[in-house]
């Protein structure tokens, strides 16, 4: 078996060495934001083939006598009913599957925080339904001015005003159920409780991407700004790093504008800060287990693409502002990607031109391209893994061909249109990765049933 780009073991083991030593320097305790994905990271995945989807759960996992989560959510997300991009589930829906996934894997999830708490019925009884199932639930509220109030955050109407978070674990594990949610901000409010409770605390985070010690427009990177382009996150030069080091790293804008921030809080709290750039607060070791940078390079090209067909439909869609296309565009023309780093791609529009019907092109993992369109009997993706499940009990070749399906995983896909939901939704189940061109083949508004 030919090795894979990315070697996840070695990553798994320089990570979690990396967060155990975080931890020594503070003594009494480590809040770690946790940004992205604990398991189901198929980005990281797709752009750097060998990581694992739950590799951050697995190495959690390791050291998991230590470990305690805390879940952070946007009592407005809640309000709203907002929605995942990627499932499709709402914001509170996630935060349950998180508990769940975390439980049974045995980690132990002590508490919710809903940040920018707001009295709303959606709200409290989401509080009730948490609390009626062990979890300790804590209110956050708003804090006008923040991050740059420094005076206020720094006060009893500002982080003083929070709920005091009681936990019980060296590492403190701080994630949510999407962007927005409220992390640092959680866990700068626990640095200046654990303080007046005279409890020597420290604070890290740990993001995926972008990659620090890739350069600002490595494909790894530029495939990060283009998964988050209907966010306001830019990559950019840690200027910070760069004046006391004198060495160039990648962070990203956020991070950067809130640094002041923290660095004031361990002054506050310490007489100094132990961080002197947002590079420094990191404990990111991906970088460092990349093992075939060419095939990793390959790879995020395709996913770029990917990418930049994702926006164009959800802008189609009405999901993203139309000026999401113009980011794409940049960032497609700044990794210099053609559109056939997918090579379903041209085999798709190849047979749709053809045809002058719907069509499905799919590059297997051997490289092997098959291509299919509608006909007046089945649509481009045919519903035969039915007609095989059903057949697979009486049929050893349909029982054979189903054993086979686990050979699609990391499958490239291309349609001429947008698919139906239920197409879509069999070949993402599939480990199939497809991309669609903005349009319906019907013309109408509604295509969920095409």
């Amino acid at each position: 078996m030919k090795k894979e780009p990315f070697n996840n073991q070695k990553y798994l083991k320089i990570q979690r060495e990396s967060i155990l030593k975080r931890i020594s320097k503070f003594g009494d305790k480590l809040y770690l934001e946790f940004g992205g994905k604990l398991f189901d990271d198929y980005h990281a995945s797709r752009v750097l083939p060998g990581f694992k989807s739950d590799s951050k759960l697995q190495m959690l996992l390791g050291i998991k006598d230590k470990v305690e989560v805390v879940i952070v959510v946007n009592a407005n997300d809640i309000s709203s009913n907002k929605v995942r991009n990627d499932t499709l589930i709402t914001y509170q829906e996630e935060v349950e599957r998180l508990i769940d996934t975390y439980r049974e894997v045995g980690l132990y999830v002590s508490s919710v925080v809903i940040s920018f708490y707001e009295s709303s019925v959606s709200v409290d009884n989401f509080i009730k339904k948490l609390e009626n199932n062990g979890l300790n639930v804590y209110h956050h509220y708003k804090i006008n001015g923040y991050p740059h109030n420094i005076p206020l955050i720094l006060s009893d109407d500002g982080l003083g005003k929070n709920e005091y978070i009681k936990t019980s674990k060296p590492l403190v594990v701080v994630t949510a159920p999407g962007p927005g949610s409220g992390k640092m901000a959680t866990c700068l409010s626990q640095l200046y409780h654990e303080n007046r409770n005279g409890v020597r605390a420290g604070y890290a985070k740990y993001e995926t991407f972008p990659v620090w010690n890739l350069s600002l427009n490595h494909p790894v990177n530029l495939a990060y700004e283009a998964a988050t382009v209907d966010l306001a996150d830019v990559n950019m030069i840690d200027p910070f790093h760069l004046e006391k080091y004198g060495v160039t790293a990648v962070n990203y804008n956020r991070d950067i504008e809130v640094f002041p921030l923290l660095k004031n809080i361990f002054e506050h709290i310490y007489g100094e800060s132990p961080y002197f750039s947002p590079t420094d607060m990191g404990v990111n070791m991906v970088g460092f287990a990349i093992d075939d940078e060419e095939r990793v390079i390959k790879a995020c090209h395709r996913e770029i693409v990917r990418r930049y067909y994702q926006t164009q439909k959800n802008v189609y869609l009405g999901r993203f502002k139309d000026e999401t296309i113009d980011k794409m565009d940049m960032l497609i023309n700044k990794a210099g990607v053609p559109i056939t780093a997918r090579k379903s791609v041209a085999a798709c529009l190849k047979v749709a031109e053809r045809t002058n019907e719907p069509s499905v092109a799919i590059e297997l993992p051997s490289g092997k391209i098959i291509t299919g369109h509608r006909s007046a009997l089945f649509g481009a993706c045919a519903e035969v893994l039915l007609a095989l499940s059903i057949q697979s009990r009486t049929n050893p070749l349909a029982e054979r061909a189903m054993l086979q399906l686990p050979k699609l995983v990391g499958s490239e896909a291309h349609s001429s249109t947008i698919l139906s939901e239920v197409d879509l939704g069999t070949l993402t189940r599939l480990g199939i990765r497809v991309t669609e061109e903005p349009t319906s083949y019907k013309k109408k508004l509604y295509t969920n049933n095409q």
